[in-house]
């Protein structure tokens, strides 16, 4: 499906997989890479044959293995500024995907590759991931959104922890604080993230596009705000083809054949 340089993408069984294979900079993103994963995503959103994507690093090294700091290196204060904002326009892109994304993670996930793995709305990684943003050394901080939703995935203090040391976590640790929902054997990494795909891709898509909606409306709005999204949407559902079906199936104890609409 894809052509490009360093990104491809693969379609089976209703879920895309994205692979970044930069491995001789350990899939680190450069402007060309963060632009093809933009890509990639928007051929997928509207690919009605896709019900979730898996998002990984090619090799046994590394997820994304940070920013290519010879082109950061170069910033001024106002490139600086573009830099962030382009790469938090693209991860938030993704945070905001109609389907469900799920970042497998086989190695390093630093820097701009954390970033880019918290931006997804899953992650799975193996025994041998290694989670951090370590921008301090390098006398910068992440710019990719990464001290926004590291905060909300795992709390303040592990977040200003991790931040503040850039040391890295290793995956049981990531489990432990809710930066990976599971950990699971390197060689087994895309069997078994596909497999997790597989409990959402099996229910319906319009119902899982709203409650992603529904579940970041409410991290970022008050909670009387957050409640009329989420009645909102759910009186929206009671107008699709999918509840029907699904409470069909329901009541005549049969698997639901669910359409997307």
């Amino acid at each position: 499906m894809s052509e490009n340089r360093y990104v491809r993408t693969r379609i089976d069984d209703a879920i895309a997989t994205v692979v970044i294979d930069r491995q001789s900079k350990l899939n680190a993103l450069n402007r060309q890479v963060v632009a093809e994963i933009d890509g990639a995503f928007a051929a997928l959103r509207d690919e009605g044959s896709v019900r979730a994507v898996i998002l990984t690093g090619a090799g046994d090294k590394a997820f994304v293995a940070g920013a290519d700091i010879g082109v950061l290196a170069g910033m001024d204060p106002l490139s600086g500024v573009g830099v962030s904002r382009e790469g938090q326009d693209i991860l938030r892109r993704i945070e905001l995907f109609p389907k469900p994304v799920i970042a497998a993670v086989g190695g390093y996930a630093l820097g701009g590759g954390c970033e880019l793995a918290l931006a997804c709305h899953l992650r799975v990684a193996s025994d041998r991931a290694r989670f951090g943003l370590p921008e301090v050394s390098l006398g910068i901080i992440p710019g990719y959104g990464g001290t926004v939703r590291l905060t909300r995935v795992v709390g303040l203090g592990r977040a200003v922890e991790m931040i503040l040391s850039g040391d890295m976590v290793g995956a049981e640790r990531a489990a432990e604080i809710g930066l990976a929902n599971m950990v699971v054997p390197h060689e087994e990494l895309l069997e078994r993230t596909r497999t997790f795909a597989g409990r959402m891709t099996r229910n319906a898509p319009v119902a899982l596009e709203m409650a992603l909606k529904s579940i970041y409306q409410a991290v970022e709005s008050p909670m009387d705000q957050a409640q009329a999204t989420e009645a909102t949407m759910f009186g929206l559902l009671a107008s699709t083809d999918d509840m029907k079906e699904g409470m069909a199936a329901f009541l005549e104890k049969r698997k639901a054949r669910f359409s997307g609409r």
